[in-house]
């Protein structure tokens, strides 16, 4: 199994580039990182893990610099974002970002895609929160636009692209319905979110994995209903804490790669978490 890594990388931790050297020297399959493009301080969103907002929530860099950092410094290290706030974005913009950073790593970047949980942040965007599944898969349509090979027009209920010139291209070649990067959707285990995977993207990146041993057959079973190949199904549990019994059991379920979580800090003590996972990378 493949072991990557995710972590807060904010103005108050380790570097992009000091990391990525040490992960790809120590034969850690990728970086993923998270973000939020500012918190407000008054909001009513209740944090998902409960309790206060961690610090490093209203601190966390773009991870697509972040992430160019770590590609110019690197040539076999996977990056990844974990996930990008699509409806926070205005597609057109965004679509140039993941084609360079993917262009310029060579094919490396993973784009995970989330739909939030913070309504107030999403609210400053211009997001209509009930609205907001239906934003984001228009969004990737449109992106998709834009990185076909030949100039393709999208109009959409929320916007639209004539039909351009737009370069650079993601480096993969179009699959199924999916055109673009490596393209994982995270979320909840549901109808609804399986039905946005089997339409745009690679596979699931579920939080924790907790939960897969019921959740898989009917997000594998929505799969084939599609007509997608059940053998390019991608199933990568995210920010997960890990032990050999968890690693042993996603490895049982034919999952290849794993997301664990380091902690959001300086330089020493990541270093001392690396060091704590590399029992894993000996396993995998």
């Amino acid at each position: 199994m493949r072991i990557a890594v995710t972590i807060f990388l904010t103005d108050e931790t380790i570097t992009p580039t000091r990391l990525a050297r040490e992960l790809e020297r120590r034969g850690f399959a990728g970086l993923y990182l998270p973000e939020h493009t500012h918190i407000p301080v008054e909001r009513t969103t209740p944090y998902p893990g409960g309790g206060e907002l961690p610090r490093e929530y209203g601190r966390t860099l773009d991870p697509f610099v972040a992430l160019g950092q770590a590609a110019a410094v690197t040539e076999h290290l996977g990056l990844g974002t974990g996930i990008t706030l699509v409806a926070q974005h205005d597609p057109i913009d965004l679509a140039k970002q993941v084609a360079t950073v993917d262009h310029l790593s060579g094919g490396r970047l993973t784009l995970g895609v989330g739909f939030g949980w913070n309504v107030e942040e999403a609210a400053d965007h211009g997001v209509q929160w009930r609205t907001r599944r239906e934003l984001v898969r228009e969004r990737m349509a449109l992106m998709r636009a834009l990185w076909s090979e030949e100039p393709t027009a999208y109009e959409g209920e929320f916007g639209g692209v004539r039909a351009s010139t737009a370069h650079p291209k993601p480096v993969r070649k179009p699959r199924g319905p999916v055109t673009g990067p490596r393209t994982l959707v995270g979320g909840a285990a549901g109808p609804r979110l399986f039905s946005d995977i089997c339409a745009y993207a690679d596979g699931w990146l579920p939080i924790g994995g907790r939960g897969l041993t019921e959740s898989l057959p009917a997000l594998r079973a929505a799969w084939a209903d599609a007509g997608r190949d059940p053998s390019a199904l991608q199933v990568v549990p995210y920010a997960v804490h890990p032990s050999p019994g968890k690693l042993a059991h996603f490895a049982d379920l034919g999952i290849e790669e794993t997301v664990v979580q380091l902690p959001p800090a300086g330089e020493a003590e990541v270093l001392r978490a690396l060091d704590g996972y590399a029992p894993y990378l000996q396993r995998s």
